[in-house]
């Protein structure tokens, strides 16, 4: 039956079309959350808008020069002469998070992250995936530098506490820009481990770009491996006063031994990686029951990633790393046996006061990598009893990244740029104070701190920046001085990046209608 309207309805019909259409153009073009959604069940995050904006983050964060496709445009050159005090090139890199230092560990894990994200979901990323690899690039770029002389890793260009007692724009960085390094004489196992991790990883996710660079990572991981194993020791022993309190090894060096073997097993696939696991697992903590991952602690990211070659491959000598990775998992089902995790009321995964995102997004990602393991093998969790499916490990990864998202009490999003409402004062030096094009005059040390105490919102939008988060009662003031809650960094960004990949094609728009059946997508097969 056709649809007849009265000259009346039409013109009222009219009217709000013109009024729709008017209002910013179109309703739906910016800011809309709702963007591309039609049916119900997906209408409730543009996934795929939050991908592209987690990967921009990393260009606001580049240190060195910066290339002409620079998309975060109020940056601009910096430390350009990093590592001139030791007759180095360690110009690149990654600040980590809010200040002008860059920190060897975190960015190691930051890039070990990242290539996951791309290795398990990069076939899922459609037009990101080439934004995903530069932004890894950028970081290997560096580490190469860091790691070019045998028996020796650069780990860390700046001294903290002097820069941390200035309030300044990168480029306008006149603190100390001293150099540190571990050698046989000082050994880091931890940061050497974690940075062979990151070149591993990083050698799978060029292996068919650019097979030339994908081959030179492989090789300096190994012989960066090589040096983690033959000198051990906490690199924190030795740089006890330049790395600590800020990027101190807390939990050892030997999660990052089993997690630079693990990784270097699945990129190079040599045997001697294999029967290094089989002999020094349970030494260096394969079965410890903690259930924290991040920039310090690998165990659970070794277990999980492990579980894979048991899963996938068949790998029957490593049947135990499936029993250690249902332990953590099994650790995070609300309800369940051995549950212990704890949440908010408003249903965050909280695990500490200090950039807790950190721990959403590194678990997020966890849960969704083990669910792909999980379903490749066509096998569950038992909880003491309790069957969990990947279906469920699915669920509760999306609900934390919905919560970061938005789906929380305050209705906020603590994805900087993302959605109506998003944190304006984060605790970042060169977000805070105005930009080289806007005040090309240099800003001194001291006197950022006056833009640091206004309450004024930050004037270069950090777009995609997730920031430490809510307190464990969903609780956020939005202060810039408030660096647990407020700052962003690098590793809190690297494991979302595969997460919402994932969760873009599988709730995205793509999801609504026709979807070809995506393959397991691991990019280095």
């Amino acid at each position: 039956m056709g649809l007849s309207l009265s000259p009346l309805a039409l013109i009222v019909l009219l009217a709000c079309l013109t009024a729709l259409h008017q209002c910013n153009g179109n309703p739906f073009r910016r800011n809309n959350p709702f963007r591309h959604h039609h049916h119900p069940r997906f209408a409730k995050h543009n996934y795929r808008d939050a991908l592209t904006k987690s990967i921009m983050f990393f260009e606001g964060q580049r240190s060195g020069r910066l290339p002409s496709n620079q998309r975060i445009t109020w940056r601009r050159d910096s430390g350009l002469s990093d590592g001139a005090s030791m007759h180095v090139d360690l110009v690149g890199g990654y600040y980590d998070a809010g200040d002008n230092v860059k920190f060897g560990f975190p960015m190691a894990f930051t890039t070990t992250m990242l290539s996951w994200s791309v290795i398990e979901f990069g076939g899922l990323m459609k037009g990101e995936l080439q934004n995903a690899k530069q932004a890894i690039r950028w970081a290997t770029d560096y580490l190469l530098k860091a790691t070019a002389h045998p028996d020796t890793i650069y780990v860390q260009v700046g001294d903290a506490k002097q820069d941390h007692s200035c309030w300044e724009r990168p480029e306008d960085m006149d603190t100390p820009r001293s150099v540190f390094k571990i050698d046989k004489n000082s050994p880091g196992s931890d940061v050497a481990g974690e940075t062979a991790a990151a070149l591993a990883a990083a050698s799978l996710v060029f292996r068919r770009s650019d097979p030339t660079y994908s081959k030179l990572l492989a090789r300096r991981a190994i012989r960066v491996f090589q040096f983690a194993d033959k000198y051990r020791g906490p690199y924190s022993n030795g740089l006890k006063k330049v790395v600590c309190p800020f990027y101190c090894s807390y939990s050892g060096y030997q999660d990052e031994l089993l997690w630079g073997a693990a990784w270097l097993h699945r990129a190079t696939r040599n045997p001697t990686y294999l029967n290094y696991i089989q002999v020094n697992g349970q030494i260096l903590g394969a079965a410890e029951f903690d259930n924290t991952f991040g920039w310090d602690n690998k165990h659970v990211g070794a277990r999980i990633l492990l579980s894979k070659a048991f899963l996938v491959q068949r790998l029957k000598s490593l049947h135990d790393y499936k029993g250690h990775a249902d332990n953590f998992i099994c650790s995070l089902i609300p309800g369940a046996p051995f549950s212990s995790a704890q949440y908010t009321p408003g249903g965050l995964l909280f695990k500490m006061s200090d950039s807790n995102m950190q721990y959403v997004t590194s678990t997020s990602f966890l849960l969704l990598t083990y669910a792909k393991y999980l379903t490749s093998a066509h096998q569950v969790v038992n909880c003491g009893g309790t069957r969990v499916t990947p279906k469920r490990l699915r669920t509760i990864a999306k609900k934390q990244v919905d919560y970061l998202l938005g789906d929380n009490p305050l209705k906020m999003s603590y994805m900087v740029g993302y959605g109506p409402r998003y944190p304006q004062r984060i605790h970042h030096r060169g977000s805070s104070l105005p930009s080289v094009a806007n005040h090309p005059a240099k800003i001194q040390c001291s006197a950022g701190f006056n833009f640091m105490k206004s309450q004024s919102p930050n004037p270069n939008i950090l777009v995609g920046a997730v920031i430490g988060g809510p307190d464990q009662k969903d609780r956020f003031p939005d202060q810039r001085s408030d660096y647990e809650q407020s700052e962003p960094a690098t590793y809190i960004n690297a494991p979302l990046v595969g997460a919402l990949t994932y969760l873009a094609h599988s709730f995205g728009v793509e999801a609504n209608g026709f979807r070809p059946k995506a393959r397991a997508t691991n990019l280095e097969d």
